[in-house]
C-alpha cells in the first residue's frame, strides 16, 4: 500500500487505493482533502475531481473521580479527576464538577 503524504501524487493502475492509517501517526482530527485525476491509454489527463473526508473523534472520555471515603466533620473535600482520560491523540480539555445532594 502506498504512503500518502500531502501535495505528493500516488500514481496505481487500480481504481481504488487505501490510505493506511499508522495508529503511532494518525490522520489529525480536521478535514483533509484529496484529488483524482485519470488518464487514459492515450495519455490525455481529466479535469481533477476532489473529495473532503473529516477524520472525527466521536468516542467519549473516561472520567474517573477520586476522593477520600471519609472526611473530619468541617474539613475541605478534594476531588481529583486527573485519572481520567480520553483515547488518544485527544485529551481532557473540562471538568464538570456537580454534587448531587
Amino acid at each position: 500500500m502506498p504512503a500518502f503524504v500531502p501535495g505528493t501524487p500516488v500514481e496505481t493502475t487500480e481504481p481504488t487505493v487505501e490510505v493506511t492509517v499508522d495508529p503511532q501517526r494518525p490522520l489529525p482530527i480536521g478535514r483533509h482533502r484529496f484529488q483524482l485525476v485519470v488518464v487514459d491509454d492515450s495519455g490525455n489527463r481529466s479535469a481533477p475531481d476532489t473529495v473532503d473526508v473529516v477524520v472525527r473523534d466521536s468516542q467519549n472520555p473516561t472520567a474517573v473521580l477520586r476522593v477520600a471515603s471519609q472526611v473530619e466533620f468541617g474539613k475541605s473535600i478534594t476531588l481529583d479527576g486527573r485519572a481520567s482520560s480520553d483515547v488518544p491523540p485527544g485529551k481532557i480539555a473540562r471538568y464538570i464538577w456537580t454534587m448531587l445532594d
